[in-house]
Parts: structure tokens; C-alpha cells; sequence
């Protein structure tokens, strides 16, 4: 399971930057890689969900194992 969480990390690192440069109207990998946008869109949309269905138990801040308290 580690490799499909880095998978899902770096595909999540894309998106973010995605954002960004969409944020400041450098267009995005759109507008830079329209060939295989949707398919590198819908990537990042599964990686969202998984990371969200997995967070808490792979991440050691979020976990239950943690011992400090979150502010």
C-alpha cells in the first residue's frame, strides 16, 4: 500500500500545482497538456478520494497513534 499512497501523494503535489498556476492565470496543464488532461484530471480526483478515505490511518500526525494533541 505504501506505493499507491506515494502514487496518490505525487498525483495530489500535481493538482495542487495545477491550481497555482491557474490562481495566477499561467493557465494550467489544460492549457499546456490538453492530450492528456482529462486523463491526468480524473487521476487526481481518485488520488483526492483515496487520500481521504486512508488519511488518518497512514498519516502519523492524524493517526490514533499519535501522542500529541492537534491546537
Amino acid at each position: 500500500m505504501k506505493g499507491l499512497h506515494v502514487v496518490t501523494w505525487i498525483l495530489l503535489v500535481i493538482g495542487g500545482l495545477n491550481w497555482l498556476l491557474v490562481g495566477l492565470k499561467l493557465g494550467g496543464i489544460g492549457e499546456w497538456l490538453p492530450s492528456i488532461a482529462n486523463i491526468i484530471f480524473i487521476l487526481v480526483g481518485l488520488s483526492a478520494i483515496y487520500e481521504l478515505a486512508t488519511h488518518k490511518k497512514n498519516c502519523k500526525l492524524c493517526g490514533s497513534q499519535s501522542a500529541a494533541p492537534m491546537a
